[in-house]
C-alpha cells in the first residue's frame, strides 16, 4: 500500500473530513486537511439562537434509513431522537416532501382551512412528479419545471376545477405561486425556469421520514472528527492556487497557499462548493481545468436558499402544525418572482417551518427564501429583516399585536468561501456533467502521474446532489479511488515509479 502518500484535502466540511476518516482507518497517515474558515463542517453548521441551537445549514437527514450513510453513521454515534430509528419511520417514503400538519394564511389575514387549497396542492404535486420522470423517459419536450407547468396548468385547471367558483379558482393558483417558491427552496434556485426539465429527474430520493439532529448537525462532524489524529486539520489556510502535471516527477502537485506556503503533495482532493468553483476555478487551477469540466461546473446550478429564524413568546399557530404556508391573494398568474426585489423581497419568503418539539425549541420558526430576493436579504441589518417579517406576519395573521422577540438569518451568498447554498440540475445540463464533475485529472488518455487532483462535494455526487449524504458518499469515493489505486500496485514494484 502507499500508505506514505501524500495527499492534502481542500475544505473541511463533511466531503473532506469523510475522506481523510477513510484514508486513515486505510491506512494512510500523510494525510493533511486544509481549511479556509476557523472551523469544520463547512455548510453544516450548527449556531445558537436565544437559549436554542439552530441549523444555520443542512437541516435534516433526506431519507433517514439504512441506505443512508448519514443516517447509518448518526444512529451508530447515538446522535438521534428513538422516534428517529423506529422502521416506521424508516419504511415511510416522502420523496423530498414530508406530509406535514400545515396552517395556511393569506395576504388579507384570513387563515384558510387546509381542504380550501388541497385541490392546488394535488395538482401541484402531480406536476412535480411527472416533471421528474422526464429523465426516464429521455426526452425532455419543454425546457424547464417551469415552461412544463406553465403549458400544462391551464388545461388541467380547466379540467380538475370546472366545478369550482371563480374566486376559488382564483386562490388555488395563488396557492401554486407559493408551492413554486416553496420549491424554489427545496432546489436551491430562484426560479424553477432555471431547472433543467430532464435534468431534474437525475435526483434520487431515498426512504424515511426527514429527520434532525437533537444536539445539532454539527454533533456529527464532531463524532467524525473524533476518529481523526489531532492537527490533521489547519485552520485559517486558504488555498489560492494547485498546481498539477508539475515538470517535476517527485513533486505531483504543488498547494499554494495564501500564506505563501507550498505544499508537495501526490494527489490533493478539492472538495470546494460548486458556487466557489464557479468563481474561482480560472485562478485555482494551473494549469486550467480541461475544457469539458469547466463547462459542467458552468452549466450546472448553484443557488442560495436561506433561512429566517424567527422567535415568540407565544404561538401563533396550532399546537400540531409543522409548516405555515403564506399566500399572496394578488398571485394568481404564476408571477412569483419578485419584480422590485428591494421593495418587495419578503414576499419570495413561502413560510415557515415550526421547529419541533416545542419542549426543546420554545417557539421558534424557520423561514425559507430562496434566490435574488434571499441574496438581498442577506444584505440588509438584521432590523429590517426583523421589521419586514414583523409587518409580513402581523399582514397574514390580521393581528398588530404579533411581535417577534428575535430574528437570526443565514447568509450563504455571500460567504467568500461558499458562494451560495447548493447545487442543482440546470436548464441545458445532463448527467454527462455530473460525470465530468467527478471525474479526476489528470483525464485517462494522459500519460501523467494519475489521480493528481480529485473532485469530491455534493455538487459532484450523480444522483444525491445537494445534500449531506451526497457531500459523505463522494468522499469516501474518492478516499476509495486512492486506496485502490494502491492496492492495485503490486508490493514488489517500487511505489516511487508510479509517482
Amino acid at each position: 500500500m502507499g500508505t506514505n502518500a501524500r495527499i492534502v484535502i481542500i475544505g473541511s466540511g463533511i466531503s473532506g473530513v469523510a475522506a481523510a476518516q477513510r484514508l486513515h482507518k486505510a491506512g494512510f497517515h500523510n494525510v493533511r486537511i486544509l481549511e479556509a474558515t476557523a472551523r469544520s463542517g463547512g455548510r453544516v453548521k450548527t449556531g445558537r439562537f436565544g437559549d436554542n441551537i439552530v441549523e444555520i445549514g443542512a437541516n435534516w437527514i433526506h431519507g433517514p434509513s439504512e441506505e443512508n450513510p448519514v443516517f447509518c453513521l448518526a444512529k451508530q454515534y447515538g446522535l438521534l431522537d428513538p422516534e428517529a430509528l423506529t422502521p416506521e419511520n424508516q419504511a415511510m417514503d416522502v420523496a423530498n416532501h414530508p406530509p406535514w400538519v400545515s396552517n395556511i394564511f393569506s395576504s388579507s389575514g384570513r387563515k384558510l382551512n387546509t381542504e380550501d387549497v388541497l385541490p392546488a396542492q394535488d395538482l401541484f404535486a402531480e406536476l412535480m412528479y411527472e416533471s421528474s420522470e422526464f429523465a426516464s423517459r429521455g426526452g425532455e419536450p419543454w425546457h424547464s419545471v417551469e415552461d412544463f407547468i406553465r403549458s400544462e396548468l391551464p388545461r388541467r385547471a380547466a379540467e380538475k376545477w370546472k366545478d369550482i367558483n371563480a374566486a376559488t379558482r382564483c386562490l388555488q393558483l395563488c396557492m401554486i405561486s407559493t408551492m413554486l417558491k416553496a420549491e424554489c427552496c427545496v432546489n436551491g434556485t430562484h426560479s424553477l425556469d432555471d431547472v433543467g426539465l430532464g435534468a431534474c429527474g437525475l435526483y434520487k430520493t431515498l426512504p424515511g421520514l426527514d429527520c434532525t439532529f437533537p444536539r445539532g448537525y454539527e454533533s456529527l462532524i464532531k463524532s467524525l472528527m473524533s476518529e481523526l489524529p489531532g492537527g490533521l486539520v489547519t485552520y485559517n489556510h486558504p488555498v489560492c492556487s494547485i498546481h498539477w502535471n508539475t515538470e517535476k516527477r517527485e513533486n505531483a502537485v504543488m498547494v499554494e497557499c495564501d500564506s505563501g506556503e507550498m505544499i508537495a503533495a501526490d494527489h490533493v482532493i478539492v472538495t470546494v462548493p460548486l458556487g466557489y468553483l464557479k468563481k474561482h476555478h480560472s485562478t485555482l487551477f494551473h494549469p486550467p481545468l480541461p475544457l469539458h469540466k469547466m463547462h459542467s461546473i458552468q452549466r450546472l446550478g448553484f443557488g442560495t436558499n436561506n433561512k429566517i429564524f424567527v422567535e415568540f413568546d407565544s404561538p401563533w399557530w396550532d399546537a400540531d402544525c409543522e409548516v405555515i404556508y403564506l399566500v399572496w391573494e394578488d398571485e394568481d398568474t404564476m408571477l412569483y418572482q419578485v419584480p422590485d426585489v428591494q421593495r418587495s423581497w419578503i414576499k419570495k419568503l413561502f413560510g415557515f417551518t415550526v421547529l419541533k418539539p416545542t419542549e426543546r425549541y420554545g417557539h421558534v420558526l424557520c423561514g425559507w427564501i430562496a434566490g435574488h430576493e434571499s441574496e438581498y436579504m442577506e444584505t440588509l441589518p438584521e432590523q429590517e429583516v426583523l421589521h419586514a417579517v414583523t409587518q409580513l406576519i402581523r399582514r397574514f395573521t390580521g393581528n398588530p399585536t404579533v411581535t417577534p422577540k428575535r430574528v437570526l438569518r443565514s447568509q450563504w451568498f455571500h460567504d467568500p468561501w461558499t458562494c451560495g447554498s447548493y447545487s442543482y440540475p440546470r436548464k441545458g445540463c445532463s448527467a454527462q456533467d455530473l460525470e465530468n464533475m467527478m471525474e479526476p485529472l489528470p483525464t485517462k488518455t494522459s500519460h501523467s502521474q494519475p489521480l493528481q487532483v480529485l473532485f469530491a462535494g455534493e455538487a459532484t455526487h450523480p444522483c444525491f446532489f445537494s445534500t449531506v449524504h451526497g457531500a459523505l458518499l463522494t468522499g469516501w469515493r474518492e478516499a476509495d479511488r486512492l486506496i485502490s489505486h494502491y492496492s492495485s500496485i503490486r508490493p514488489s514494484e517500487p511505489i516511487k515509479s508510479k509517482l
